[in-house]
């Protein structure tokens, strides 16, 4: 008989930009910016724009996920998206970032993950034992990504408006 696998995991990570800067950058728009091959693709609101309720999918390694932004806190800078990936897995993803200074902010990344099947298990087990690694992925993907705009900018990119 199936045993479902539930498993929360949680960690944290800083980074060197302020907190109107780092917020932004986990919404399903902006990981299109430092995530490597994230496409959603949307269906509520049809543009992506992050609101609550908002629902899209993803897909990787083979898998669609679907996914909803379950809460949405701007002013306390808190997301939680719920996702479920058929006959897998459904996880809770919530991600709260802190200002630590003008210029710091924690990021901290909660998931709590319910096996739907046997693969599903395995699934999750195979996420557990990366888990840090994947926060260390995320602030060296999310740095790569800052450094590239910073020499942009530098660079005149974008160049101004009516040019």
């Amino acid at each position: 008989m199936f045993q479902a696998s539930h498993q929360h995991l949680s960690g944290e990570f800083t980074l060197p930009l302020a907190i109107d800067s780092a917020y932004p950058l986990f919404t399903p728009l902006g990981e299109t910016l430092w995530v490597p091959d994230w496409q959603p693709q949307y269906f509520h609101p049809a543009d992506g724009h992050t609101a609550q309720g908002m629902v899209f999918s993803t897909d990787h390694g083979g898998e669609t996920t679907l996914w909803t932004l379950a809460d949405y806190d701007p002013a306390n800078y808190r997301y939680r998206y719920l996702r479920v990936t058929p006959g897998s897995r459904c996880v809770q993803v919530a991600v709260v970032c802190q200002p630590l200074d003008a210029a710091n902010t924690r990021v901290q990344v909660s998931y709590t993950l319910t096996g739907l099947s046997a693969a599903g298990n395995a699934a999750i087990r195979e996420f557990a034992a990366g888990y840090d690694a994947m926060l260390a992925e995320w602030r060296s993907l999310i740095l790569a990504w800052h450094d590239k705009a910073d020499q942009a900018a530098a660079n005149g990119w974008p160049p101004a408006s009516g040019a």
